[in-house]
């Protein structure tokens, strides 16, 4: 395994060869065979099929889901030739991004997480989503490609880019992020995580306008929020802010992406985000790891449980930060002894 990511009550991971395997809650996993079983034929089933289910509680235990857990990773049948890159997991959905730039997407769609163009609940098996236009992608294909038209029903804004490159799934939305450089959102809008300036829903992907001509390099999903990074080493912050999560001083959600001008992050260039339920994460590109948002749990390492609402430096000794991963309610940190 090369990659993997953990979802609210399901963990998907690639392999070296670009196969994915997933497993937990059942509705999160896809059509496929387990690890270990015969081969299953080509037969899978293709049709997004609707179920009438609640969307999970964020505050409900899946243990007390046991009979509705798959135990044992299920390879994902995708279309033949489909390499994946990297994968990422939401509240019960799922994004895969192939090695040419391509968005795949299953489990719960109920408010346009998957980017389908539809509220429909439940994808059994894995949907190409229409990220850019035409649907031909490819990073070896850039020169024979025009700049794509964004798929979705908003202002027809041209997006900057070619192929997707990087991919988050929050708790009920998701985004990507172009090889221009160019973010577009879909999925739950009430705390304006989209970034569209409005908490409508987006039930297919669309350009957060607000951020072209601004390179993003990096994006990270939360239950209800959004952050950006820059090629520059900005950090940018969109969605529900009760906690803190995004980092601006106040507990006001931002409908649009806000600029965070912290004092803590003066003279810093943000690397690396991730994004937990209620928290945020960075690593810049001289080691410092920042933390804000919810701290019930610790999960902002600094020694305390008690909230913040703008970044704060997380103490690390004898060891420099490579990498930084946000769970719901906890962090890990990747590092290399000094």
């Amino acid at each position: 395994m090369v990659k993997a990511a953990a979802g609210w009550a399901h963990c998907v991971a690639v392999t070296d060869i670009g196969g994915v395997y997933t497993w937990g809650w059942k509705e999160c996993v896809p059509s496929g065979k387990l690890l270990g079983e015969q081969p299953m034929g080509a037969n899978v089933e293709k049709d997004a099929i609707e179920r009438q289910s609640s969307y999970l509680n964020e505050q409900v235990s899946p243990r007390s889901q046991g009979s509705q857990s798959t135990a044992l990773p299920c390879l994902v049948t995708l279309n033949p030739g489909v390499r994946i890159a990297t994968v990422a997991a939401g509240g019960r959905h799922t994004l895969a991004l192939s090695d040419i730039g391509q968005v795949w997407g299953w489990g719960y769609g109920g408010e346009g997480q998957l980017g389908l163009g539809s509220r429909i609940r439940m994808v059994s098996s894995p949907h190409p989503v229409p990220c850019i236009e035409p649907s031909s992608y490819g990073k070896d294909r850039c020169a024979a490609l025009p700049r794509g038209t964004m798929g979705s029903e908003g202002l027809g804004l041209r997006v900057p880019g070619n192929y997707v490159k990087g991919i988050a799934c929050g708790g009920r939305h998701s985004a990507v992020i172009t090889d221009a450089g160019a973010v577009l959102t879909f999925g739950w809008g009430l705390y304006g995580q989209c970034g569209q300036g409005s908490t409508d829903d987006e039930l297919s992907p669309a350009c957060v306008s607000s951020l072209l001509g601004i390179r993003i390099e990096g994006v990270a999903a939360g239950l209800w929020h959004t952050v950006c990074l820059s090629a520059d080493g900005d950090v940018y912050a969109f969605g529900g802010n009760q906690f803190g999560q995004l980092g601006t001083g106040a507990d006001q959600a931002e409908t649009i992406p806000r600029l965070l001008d912290a004092p803590s992050l003066e003279n810093t260039n943000a690397k690396i985000v991730s994004c937990g339920a209620r928290h945020s994460t960075i690593i810049t590109d001289d080691g410092k790891v920042f933390g804000w948002g919810w701290n019930k749990y610790g999960q902002l390492g600094l020694g305390d449980v008690i909230d913040r609402n703008i970044p704060a430096q997380v103490t690390i000794e004898g060891c420099v930060p490579k990498n930084v991963a946000c769970g719901w309610w906890h962090t890990l940190l990747l590092a290399e002894p000094t």
